[in-house]
């Protein structure tokens, strides 16, 4: 079988709980090369998942010959400055989300990507959730008539102090936002994958819990969608509970689900009400990867692009405009 050689550039949380496994898992993957610019630690990471190098400079990576693709787990300020070199390098890029801090700089990366004839996708996992793939087939065919309302809500706690892990998440300069740019746009994602494009966008940012912060802790957005239906997404890193929820309404009945990562749908239709259980990946990167590889040997476009991803932040920016 034909392997796609990757490179890994950033070894942080989710590259160990995720993506790493999955390079290393999935029949059609080899991981190749990491990098880290801790030296020992980089090295460490490599020998934990069978990587043949490591380096210390993800320029050096991303010069590696036999590297055929890479997966970019950095935080977002450096996202468009090491996609570009990466397509420059000709090598195909699966970034981690949001794609970029602003969309110039998505826009730099889809030429980059384009001009070099690579292939780039965001990580976007969520597009390939079985639960939601369900909820698209049953708006479409009309299971609950026309939809009125969507709530989506992403609710937790996150603080940081200066020197702890992921603190660069509440440096504006490093993030570009808050928790609207951090989790919210995994769910602008969601609610653009069933309702389709956006037509109109109203939002609110706050500092509601944690006053010294130079990005938002709360946040709302009210999305008017073409065909139809508002979506009204809610997140904020000042609640003590932790919500994942998705419950859509329309003229004839209810889809819910109490935990997108569960993926239980509860479907009311006039007084009948059924139950569904409809559960992710247990490595939720997986099947993203999965399908980027097999896009990339096969040569078509993978099922989430960069111009999707793209859209997600067309649609962060309005959010943050407003």
């Amino acid at each position: 079988m034909k392997k796609l050689k990757w490179g890994l550039i950033g070894c942080g949380d989710i590259a160990r709980k995720r993506v790493a496994p999955a390079l290393r898992d999935l029949e059609n993957c080899q991981l190749l090369a990491v990098n880290r610019a801790d030296a020992a630690k980089a090295a460490a990471f490599a020998n934990e998942f069978g990587a043949a190098t490591w380096y210390e400079h993800w320029q050096e990576l991303v010069q590696e010959p036999d590297v055929e693709a890479v997966y970019i787990a950095t935080p977002v300020y450096l996202h468009a400055e090491q996609t570009i070199a990466a397509a420059r390098a000709g090598k195909h890029v699966l970034c981690e989300k949001p794609m970029a801090l602003n969309l110039d700089e998505c826009d730099r990366m889809l030429q980059a990507c384009d001009e070099h004839n690579v292939r780039l996708s965001v990580a976007y996992y969520r597009h390939f959730y079985p639960v939601l793939r369900r909820i698209k087939q049953m708006l479409q065919n009309g299971t609950i008539g026309k939809v009125a309302l969507v709530h989506i809500n992403a609710l937790d706690t996150f603080d940081r102090r200066s020197g702890e892990a992921r603190h660069w998440l509440l440096q504006k300069e490093l993030a570009g936002g808050g928790p609207m740019m951090d989790v919210g746009c995994h769910r602008i994602e969601v609610l653009l994958n069933l309702l389709g494009p956006v037509q109109q966008v109203t939002a609110l940012t706050a500092n509601n819990v944690f006053k010294d912060r130079s990005v938002e802790d709360t946040a709302v957005a009210a999305l008017q969608f073409e065909q139809g239906g508002t979506g009204v997404l809610s997140v904020t890193h000042g609640s003590l509970v932790n919500r994942d929820t998705l419950d859509i309404y329309g003229e004839k009945g209810h889809l819910s689900v109490a935990n997108l990562n569960e993926g239980k749908l509860v479907i009311s239709v006039g007084s009948h009400q059924s139950f569904e259980s409809l559960p992710p990946h247990s490595n939720l990167h997986l099947p993203h990867i999965e399908d980027f590889t097999r896009a990339v040997l096969e040569g078509r476009e993978p099922l989430f692009s960069g111009k999707q991803g793209r859209e997600v932040s067309r649609i962060l920016s309005l959010i943050y405009g407003s």
